[in-house]
């Protein structure tokens, strides 16, 4: 969702980034989208429970966590927190995220702004019926105070080993005026990473890259991010995959692989850089130490990126390991695989034409791949 604000751009030749448009010719269309859902309130995420393969929950952006059993949408909701989120600008119910023993323990963790609109991260669990969360189970863990009603960040998810990984942007306007996203002592502008017990208990991991630093918060993981607008680990291999939503130039998908850290302690580089672009010329910029992106497009191309996931379905075997992404304003789907760290393999999934603006991404937990639109449709990815 992004901002209107003028810069200029200073381009920085890079190898590993790849230009606006994917190349190569496209592949026949052997996959298309099928409609799981409409007449949703601005969904911003669809997911589903570790093992769970008959639900899937959708989340509004209004405060509500719908609930589809078996392919049809269920009138009663799982959650409705109406009264307690604040929906304006890019504000609202954002993250959804089951513990990885959810079945057995019924923790799941919500990330909101709430009526002030402030970032509160919290943990809830299930009531005596499946279908409905208790609401009184709420423990607020995180409460970040937002300078600003956009760029909250509100992606959350369990990654390798079983952290819970929460995404935050850094406090909104536009080109970061506090500088928020480079410092170490704020933590807007980062990812996160905490541990969550079978109880809901939220704690800091000790082998978080900055515990016990002076000046530094020990919550950071990576820094340097504008507004990540969805980050997924690659469900086989744990590679880390970022969308960072551009200022008013450049959109980026950074890709960090597990065995390079997963982006611990790494730096995406806003505000100094802007993709793999000085974010002011006129002061210089030094890249060195800086995460650069593994794909960007200009804003010739669209104008915010929505991030996805690594296909690892079992329903289409040819998308194995291919990444699909988007951009809420041109509505397109682009996909690539993830070598050596480059991005191969780009595709203008043309195939894939969801009517509206792209909100994000989903998995279920099989590893099929959802779509959902702001004009409140569901989507999933299936072969022809």
């Amino acid at each position: 969702m992004p901002s209107i604000h003028a810069r200029l751009l200073l381009l920085v030749a890079l190898a590993t980034c790849g230009g606006d448009t994917p190349a190569g010719p496209e592949p026949p269309a052997a996959i298309g989208l099928q409609e799981v859902a409409s007449g949703l309130q601005f969904p911003v995420l669809v997911t589903a429970p570790p093992g769970d393969t008959s639900r899937l929950f959708v989340v509004e952006k209004r405060g509500v966590i719908r609930l589809i059993r078996n392919g049809a949408l269920q009138p009663t909701p799982f959650l409705d927190m109406r009264g307690k989120v604040s929906t304006g600008s890019e504000q609202g119910l954002l993250g959804l995220a089951f513990h990885l023993n959810y079945a057995a323990n019924g923790v799941f963790v919500i990330d909101y702004t709430d009526t002030q609109g402030d970032t509160r991260v919290a943990t809830m669990k299930v009531s005596s019926n499946p279908d409905i969360a208790d609401p009184a189970s709420e423990q607020v863990f995180l409460s970040v105070d937002q300078p600003f009603a956009n760029h909250n960040g509100g992606h959350v998810t369990f990654g390798p080993l079983g952290y819970l990984f929460i995404g935050l942007g850094d406090g909104g306007s536009g080109g970061d005026p506090g500088n928020r996203a480079q410092s170490l002592n704020q933590l807007l502008g980062k990812l996160l990473r905490y541990a969550v017990d079978d109880q809901g208990r939220a704690s800091l991991p000790e082998s978080n890259p900055f515990v016990g630093q002076a000046g530094t918060r020990g919550e950071i993981w990576s820094y340097g991010l504008r507004n990540p607008w969805r980050f997924s680990f690659d469900r086989v291999t744990g590679d880390l995959y970022v969308g960072d939503v551009g200022q008013d130039r450049i959109e980026e998908i950074d890709v960090v692989p597990a065995d390079k850290g997963g982006g611990r302690g790494a730096n995406f580089g806003w505000r100094i850089m802007e993709g793999s672009s000085c974010y002011s010329p006129s002061t210089g910029c030094d890249v060195s130490g800086k995460l650069l992106p593994t794909l960007e497009y200009s804003h010739a191309d669209g104008c915010s990126v929505t991030g996805g996931h690594v296909y690892r379905g079992r329903a289409i075997p040819t998308l194995a390991g291919q990444y699909f992404y988007g951009d809420y304003c041109q509505g397109w789907i682009r996909s690539f695989r993830y070598v050596n760290g480059a991005a191969t393999e780009r595709r203008e999934r043309t195939e894939l034409a969801p009517t509206g603006q792209i909100t994000s991404f989903g998995e279920d937990a099989s590893g099929e791949l959802y779509v959902t639109t702001a004009g409140g449709k569901v989507f999933r990815i299936v072969g022809k």
